[in-house]
């Protein structure tokens, strides 16, 4: 609701707005010119850009498929579907909300344990984590996951090579999003896409895939004396 009335707010003034944004524009245009800065220009298209964006945004979500647009509007709280679409996420918070800060206990989560969250052992794992565990295994789980991703990241910084840097880069880029998102979702603040929390959703082709990332990269930091020798 909250949404909606925000929007209702902001369209009006829509034409305002754009008009300051173009006349900002203009002045930035004027005052690189004037002052030979180059670098202005770089702000002149970051605006363009986030214009273009923004009228863009509606025809792309007219694209979707209508179950994908549903997620979207129950995430943002436009649409209430407590039954359907957002069925998932509302016994998901619940769960976690009745964990509590210490848990419930090893499989004594009621509403994990009796079925009422779907899909509990692959993308929606963290609630089971939230209710059998509670804030402290929640915290506990995020704070490996920082470890992990912030290793991956000094790996990375000592890498000889470029493709070193690069693909170490990449891979705690993967964890940041496969984390984020996931976590997001399963209490309920980005849309249910179906992607799994690495190295604790149930699923091979999954877990190979995160552990190889990480042997390529032990393998890549493992050689790299062999490259400062050459």
């Amino acid at each position: 609701m909250y949404l909606v009335d925000l929007c209702e707010i902001i369209v009006p003034a829509l034409p305002c707005i754009l008009s300051m944004l173009f006349i900002a524009c203009v002045y930035i245009v004027i005052e690189a010119i004037k002052y030979r800065r180059p670098k202005l220009y770089i702000s002149v298209a970051t605006a363009v850009l986030a214009i273009g964006f923004m009228f863009s945004v509606n025809m792309a979500f007219q694209k979707l498929q209508p179950h994908q647009r549903l997620r979207i509007e129950v995430a943002l709280g436009i649409v209430e579907d407590l039954r359907g679409a957002g069925y998932n996420v509302n016994q998901s918070t619940i769960a976690i909300g009745s964990g509590g800060f210490t848990g419930k206990g090893f499989l004594n989560g009621t509403q994990t344990k009796l079925k009422y969250v779907p899909e509990q052992h692959t993308d929606f794992i963290f609630c089971t984590i939230g209710e059998e565990e509670g804030f402290i295994g929640t915290m506990l789980v995020t704070l490996l996951f920082l470890a992990l991703i912030l290793r991956v990241i000094a790996i990375g910084e000592r890498q000889p090579t470029t493709f070193g840097r690069v693909y170490a880069y990449c891979v705690a880029s993967y964890f940041i999003f496969h984390f984020c998102i996931n976590i997001g979702m399963v209490i309920g603040l980005c849309p249910v896409i179906g992607i799994p929390l690495p190295f604790f959703s149930y699923g091979g082709s999954s877990l190979w895939g995160f552990t190889i990332l990480l042997f390529i990269l032990l393998k890549l930091d493992a050689s790299r004396k062999n490259y400062l020798a050459y």
